[in-house]
């Protein structure tokens, strides 16, 4: 097995590399049976810590993951400080994670992303569902910007940068490592210009309208691209107002303001909100933004007698752990509620939720709920998920967590 690595001067070496270089990490018996099936993940009561010490281990630490039989299962990256202790990056025993293995993913991941978009404009990679758990990758153009979710990912930082740039070969790429799930990992936040030229915002195109995003200092990469395939949905329903609540940069509203749509904006950050009319300004688009929180906003809207043809709630998780389930699936209901009282009497709702620990049908639930508390009947016209360049993992039900419920909201007959 031979990897290869950029010396200071930019040449390159190959370095052959043995099993010896890994250190090994045994399961328990029988813990394999989830790996075998196609899991990722590997959680620290699986493993054999007599065996093989997970303490002994630095995070991000490469190793050779073993069956308690002794048979090789994958070389996985570790986090022995976290309760998922390891994350399969290759099971090709010739295939150690390097350089090669991401060029070889990211030519994989992108060959479907061309087939979808007509741009480059896309996730190039979707972490677990393109087999580089707890790596991001998303393409602006030109610009690539990255996120290392783990500690092996962030132990990879130099192979994975030297891969997007022989596979995309960007005039910028930048890592924005300032998420929250890396203080699970013990790792630090920060933002940094990986190569070349980054600036604080590049432009985003879809369905033939550029957008900006601001990939410096914005909400996740600077954009949301698990959304596009909704709002191509959308686009069918041809409202003639909209109410985009929650909504950051304003991809719905100005989004359907370029179809001829007069558009409301509404969200918290002054920051986003000041992007979106700069693009409505440049797109000659007919939009008023309103800065405030979501909810108050609404129910302002609302007792003003406001309506509108189409409502999208798009919020940020309400429930990004367990216990904040009961409290999280109420915001999602009373949402709707909100949006059930500006609409129109035969309007459309888009009830959206990137929550994992939400499940459709729960969300359905909160949507007829809102419903009968104001005495509407709703017709579910159709339900979509996260846009195809995100793809889900059959194996790992964590990797399907966004909902864009469809509705059409009447008066109760």
């Amino acid at each position: 097995m031979s990897a290869l690595y950029r010396t200071l001067t930019g040449t390159f070496l190959i370095v052959t590399s043995t099993d010896a270089d890994f250190p090994e990490l045994r399961l328990k018996s029988r813990e394999d049976r989830r790996l075998r099936a196609g899991h990722l993940w590997v959680y620290s009561n699986e493993v054999d810590t007599r065996a093989t010490p997970l303490k002994g281990l630095e995070p991000g630490t490469l190793v050779r993951l073993m069956a308690a039989d002794g048979k090789f299962l994958g070389y996985a990256g570790a986090s022995p400080n976290s309760l998922i202790a390891a994350r399969i990056l290759s099971r090709d025993a010739a295939r150690p994670p390097d350089r090669s293995l991401f060029v070889h993913r990211l030519n994989v991941a992108i060959a479907l992303r061309e087939r979808l978009y007509p741009e480059p404009y896309w996730r190039a990679l979707f972490a677990d569902g393109d087999a580089v758990p707890g790596l991001i990758a998303d393409r602006y153009g030109d610009v690539v910007v990255l996120q290392a979710g783990t500690a092996a990912m962030e132990a990879l930082k130099g192979e994975i940068v030297d891969a997007v740039q022989k596979v995309l070969a960007p005039a910028g790429i930048l890592w924005r490592n300032d998420s929250g799930v890396r203080e699970t990992e013990g790792l630090e936040r920060y933002v940094e210009v990986a190569a070349g030229a980054v600036p604080a915002e590049v432009p985003v195109r879809e369905a033939g309208i550029e957008f900006t995003a601001p990939v410096q200092h914005g909400q996740k990469t600077g954009w949301f691209f698990d959304q596009r395939d909704n709002r191509a949905r959308f686009a069918r329903y041809a409202p003639a107002t909209v109410l985009d609540a929650f909504s950051y940069t304003g991809a719905w509203g100005l989004s359907a303001a370029a179809r001829g749509a007069r558009a409301t904006l509404v969200d918290a950050s002054a920051a986003a909100l000041q992007i979106a009319a700069r693009d409505a300004a440049r797109l000659g688009l007919d939009v008023e933004c309103v800065q405030g929180q979501a909810f108050e906003v609404m129910k302002s809207l609302a007792d003003d007698g406001r309506r509108f043809t189409a409502v999208i709630v798009d919020p940020p998780a309400f429930i990004k752990r367990r216990k904040d389930h009961r409290a999280g699936l109420a915001a999602y209901q009373r949402a709707n509620q909100l949006a059930m009282r500006l609409l129109e009497r035969d309007g459309l709702l888009v009830s959206c939720s990137c929550s994992f620990h939400l499940g459709v049908d729960e969300l359905l639930e909160a949507i007829q709920r809102a419903a009968r508390h104001l005495d509407r009947f709703v017709q579910v016209l159709e339900i979509g998920g996260q846009s195809a360049d995100h793809p889900a993992h059959p194996a790992i039900p964590e990797t399907r967590y966004l909902k864009a419920v469809f509705c059409r909201v009447l008066p109760a007959s």
